[in-house]
């Protein structure tokens, strides 16, 4: 999609469809009052009369516009000036792209980087745009007999009133437009079915990612035989029970102009599906245990941004990917493995798999000597409990990290909650026959799982996202939702831009 800059009179704008946010109060935004002259004080007359309700997320298509060089006119609710925050400024961005997504239209010229959103730049405005653009054309229908016609929007003009802000705008549209494909990219992967989206599937994936790279991915697979080869046994016993083999995937992307700078690590869980293995799942919902690699997809969407930017970092992102099925070769109950970190684990509940296949994945980053490491994993349904599904799950073993991460999520408004990571919790793991227990009863579940995984990052800053609440939708809208892409690329831009600073002395 493409996000072109206009700074001339929005009037002169030619588009199918002009979309112009408006406050309750009527009084009008540069852009939307020099469309309103235009016009005859048509969008004035509309709020005046009681004919357009602007609360938040009101959306009204005007199907000729007099007066303006645009085919129609949209006008979106801001709702309340003084309650116009981020949230608002998105959930009205998405009314608008929603409406625009089922018009027979191309191209649209929009204005809300007007919008007043305290302490958010014009680049943070054109971002959340041109990823709103992303979310609204957005389709999963790859298994539908009958497909509905696909939106045709490919083109979202921003109209800017500030001049001089224009190459700022540009830059956010940007970086907009590439996390937008990023996380359209997680969640196709996450709605794909499991006997579709196998680790063999997602190893072939990578592979692609590589070859359209144009050099800037290299991709490594380790199968079964090198895993086991490795001591990668903690992570070969998760899949012992399923005809799918196991894959542990490696993309390296080097973007630094020193080849020897230490990468950051994006980690996922990638549980293609989970059953529960002999800990078997109830069945009712049991379908959404496809969506038990959105860790993984949003390390496959990070890429993908990040070859869309191309910021100036070396990067590493590793994806354990397995299938937790019970059958006769399956790990039990009260089974004993040994992981690649050489510590053995007493497996007490074969359901907390991810945690397995993660601390292998863990111990072999530390090869590549990181400047970070992250893990993403939808890993306990205590995560949901504790934060509903507004927030991810941080967990870490250094403070500057945790903290880098919330300040990204802040920024990319992909929010997370910080949780303690102490060492009283770590007594739960406690285990008579091994090193520790896979998991540590009910109480504190997501905590005692970070604990469980943090054995495993003592020589690297690591931090852990639990995602279980926020990487999809139950119910009639049932779907993957991309998070954290947009978390995760901010931080490693946040990475780029310091060090730009420190290598500038600034």
């Amino acid at each position: 999609m493409e996000f072109p800059v206009q700074t001339a009179n929005p009037a002169k704008a030619e588009a199918a469809c002009l979309v112009v946010p408006v406050f309750k109060d009527g009084d009008l935004l540069p852009a939307a009052a020099k469309l309103d002259d235009a016009s005859e004080r048509l969008i004035g007359q509309l709020i005046e009369r009681g004919d357009f309700d602007a609360k938040l997320g009101n959306v009204q298509l005007l199907p000729f516009a007099p007066g303006l060089s645009a085919d129609r006119l949209m006008l979106v609710g801001l709702g309340e000036r003084g309650k116009c925050q981020e949230r608002a400024f998105i959930k009205a961005l998405d009314a608008a792209f929603t409406a625009v997504a089922g018009l027979p239209v191309e191209d649209v010229a929009v204005a809300f980087t007007d919008v007043p959103v305290p302490e958010r730049s014009i680049a943070w405005k054109a971002r959340m745009t041109a990823e709103a653009a992303q979310r609204a054309v957005y389709r999963f229908d790859e298994f539908k007999s009958e497909k509905a016609p696909r939106p045709r929007l490919d083109k979202v003009a921003l109209l800017l009133s500030d001049s001089e802000a224009a190459d700022e705008a540009r830059e956010g549209a940007r970086i907009g437009n590439a996390v937008g494909q990023g996380v359209a990219y997680t969640r196709t992967l996450g709605n794909l079915p499991g006997n579709v989206c196998t680790p063999s599937y997602l190893a072939d994936q990578a592979e692609q990612l590589g070859r359209e790279s144009g050099g800037a991915l290299t991709v490594e697979i380790l199968d079964e035989a090198a895993l086991e080869e490795l001591g990668a046994h903690s992570l070969l016993s998760v899949g012992r029970g399923s005809e799918q083999p196991s894959r542990l995937i490696v993309m390296k992307y080097q973007g630094a102009e020193n080849a020897d700078e230490a990468p950051h690590v994006l980690v996922g869980k990638g549980i293609t599906f989970d059953t529960g293995g002999i800990s078997l799942k109830p069945g009712e919902a049991m379908d959404e245990m496809k969506f038990d690699m959105c860790g993984a997809a949003s390390v496959f969407g990070t890429a993908k941004a990040v070859l869309g930017i191309r910021p100036k970092l070396n990067l590493v992102f590793i994806v354990a990917a397995a299938e937790n099925m019970p059958d006769g070769r399956a790990t039990k109950p009260g089974d004993i493995i040994k992981t690649l970190k050489g510590l053995t684990v007493e497996v007490l509940n074969t359901d907390a798999e991810g945690r397995l296949v993660l601390c292998d994945a863990l111990t072999y980053a530390e090869r590549f000597e990181p400047a970070s490491v992250v893990d993403i994993a939808t890993l306990t349904g205590a995560a949901i409990i504790a934060l509903g599904h507004h927030a991810t799950g941080l967990l870490s073993n250094d403070d500057d990290l945790a903290l880098d991460l919330l300040d990204a999520g802040e920024a990319a408004w992909d929010r997370a909650w910080h949780l303690p990571l102490w060492d009283e919790y770590k007594e739960q793991l406690d285990s008579n026959f091994a090193d520790m227990a896979n998991i540590g009863g009910r109480p504190a579940g997501t905590i005692t799982a970070a604990c469980f995984l943090s054995r495993f990052a003592d020589k690297f800053p690591w931090a852990h996202l639990d995602i279980a609440g926020t990487a999809w939708t139950s119910g009639k809208q049932k779907g993957a939702s991309g998070r954290p892409v947009g978390l995760l690329t901010q931080y490693l831009l946040d990475r780029e831009e310091e060090a730009r600073q420190v290598e500038s002395g600034s």
